[in-house]
């Protein structure tokens, strides 16, 4: 499997458009009829503000729940852990399989809503 993540503001887009939505804990495709994936709160670490990076944090991306055993405190697009103050991107992190079709692999259709997914995702990051 394979995680992506998905920063916040793109899902804020995609829901002014329509396209997808973060609903109970799953990100729902508009595109594909409602299809629901698994998604759990996360961020990326852009860069260290103050402090040491002692657990190698920047440009890595970290779950709620990995943060809570750090005993980080996320306050909008800070993250504190101990004395160390980091810059992130909120977001949410799924996984799709990692055989998922790449964007620059556009003559071949995806096979499944997975597949579907991956590649909608895929290019919209990109």
């Amino acid at each position: 499997m394979t995680k992506l993540f998905l920063p916040q503001s793109q899902l804020e887009e995609w829901a002014l458009a329509d396209k997808a939505d973060v609903r109970d804990g799953r990100l729902v495709v508009m595109a594909e009829g409602g299809t629901a994936f698994a998604v759990s709160p996360a961020v990326h670490f852009l860069q260290l503000v103050s402090g040491e990076d002692t657990h190698g944090l920047v440009a890595k991306v970290k779950t709620e729940e990995q943060l809570s055993r750090l005993g980080a405190e996320q306050m909008a697009d800070s993250v504190l852990v101990g004395e160390s103050a980091y810059e992130v991107v909120p977001g949410y992190v799924t996984e799709v399989p990692s055989g998922a079709p790449k964007p620059e692999a556009a003559g071949k259709k995806p096979d499944s809503e997975t597949d579907l997914l991956a590649a909608f995702l895929l290019n919209k990051m990109g």
